[in-house]
């Protein structure tokens, strides 16, 4: 079967925007290569990738623009990623459990896009890369913006200054000394094995502190939206987690809907229950680590775990340390 690498609308639209204000015949240029003259009304939909790689260069050397692909980047936001993707990382207690979504997620950004966590002492780098591209020119165009959406999700957690202490591109590519200048103490490599850039690997067990997201109501269903429900949910869940937590049919009830109904909406926006459970109970317990003196044991049953081995494996696979060094972690911060 044959593959059409595929990416959406939403990404060309930054360029777009350049080349209209800068008065460039844009719309015959979009035709050239075959891509819709109209996107703004279709950024939810998706256009060949390749196409979309040859209009961008193309454009870039006939109107002589400099850092096309960095430019096109800083035009980009959270918000242009795709609803469900954007929802799930909101709905993450720390920047671990989101950027694992956010690399479960990304082919439905760009088709062939991969995006994967490598661990170097210290540091985590978050890579990037685009399949079967390997040796194309000017993929920096793209990989500016792969590397944007992931500090866009680092800021989610890390605050909206953040920075990565580097930024690095597959492409043989070096950014301009205009550009790097507004990119203070950040380290810039070229020819690499995919995309990536670096944060400390104390940042994955960071919590999250924002809730950037602006759902679709679904009007075609009665009662919460799986959205409402998730942050009803949040609220409820830990007065239960030392008394017995509800079940999944009971929370259903609770919320007036069926269970099918409720599971269909929590599935709506990437989750299930038992993923709201473990937020929940992950939320408490790093609360009482940073904030109590309370023994690891005790803070293990008052988050709903019988068993203090599994309340262990489990903060670790959230957050990617153990209680102990969370809480190390946090104090020493």
């Amino acid at each position: 079967m044959a593959n059409i690498p595929l990416t959406r609308c939403q990404f060309l639209l930054p360029f777009v925007g350049i080349l209209d204000e800068t008065g460039a015949p844009t719309s015959s240029l979009l035709t050239k290569f075959r891509l819709p003259s109209s996107l703004v009304d279709k950024s939810d939909l998706y256009v060949p990738l390749m196409p979309a790689i040859r209009f961008m260069e193309t454009a870039r050397r006939s109107q002589g623009i400099e850092e096309f692909g960095f430019l096109a980047s800083q035009r980009l936001h959270f918000s242009h990623m795709r609803e469900k993707t954007r929802a799930l990382i909101a709905h993450s207690p720390t920047l671990l459990v989101a950027l694992r979504h956010a690399c479960t997620w990304a082919p439905r950004e760009d088709t062939i896009l991969s995006m994967w966590i490598e661990h170097d002492d210290d540091h985590a780098r978050i890579c990037t890369r685009l399949a079967g591209t390997n040796g194309l020119l000017h993929m920096e165009h793209l990989q500016w913006i792969q590397n944007i959406f992931s500090i866009h999700i680092v800021r989610q957690f890390a605050g909206p200054d953040w920075m990565p202490a580097t930024i690095a591109f597959e492409a043989r590519y070096t950014p301009r000394p205009a550009t790097q200048s507004l990119w203070p103490n950040v380290r810039f490599l070229s020819g690499q094995h995919a995309a990536w850039i670096d944060v400390p690997i104390s940042y994955l067990s960071l919590a999250n502190h924002r809730k950037d997201v602006s759902p679709t109501p679904q009007a075609h269903e009665d009662g919460p939206s799986g959205y409402d429900i998730v942050e009803l949910l949040k609220l409820m869940l830990p007065s239960y987690l030392d008394d017995g937590i509800p079940a999944l049919a009971e929370v259903a009830e609770m919320a007036g809907v069926s269970t099918r109904s409720f599971q269909r909406k929590l599935a709506h926006v990437g989750l299930s229950y038992s993923d709201l459970l473990d937020t929940v109970r992950y939320e408490n317990a790093s609360k009482l680590l940073r904030d109590s003196n309370s023994k690891i044991i005790d803070i293990a049953f008052s988050s709903g775990y019988s068993d203090p081995a599994h309340f262990s494996r489990a903060f670790r696979r959230i957050s990617g340390v153990t209680p102990r060094q969370f809480r190390e972690q946090s104090r020493s911060g």
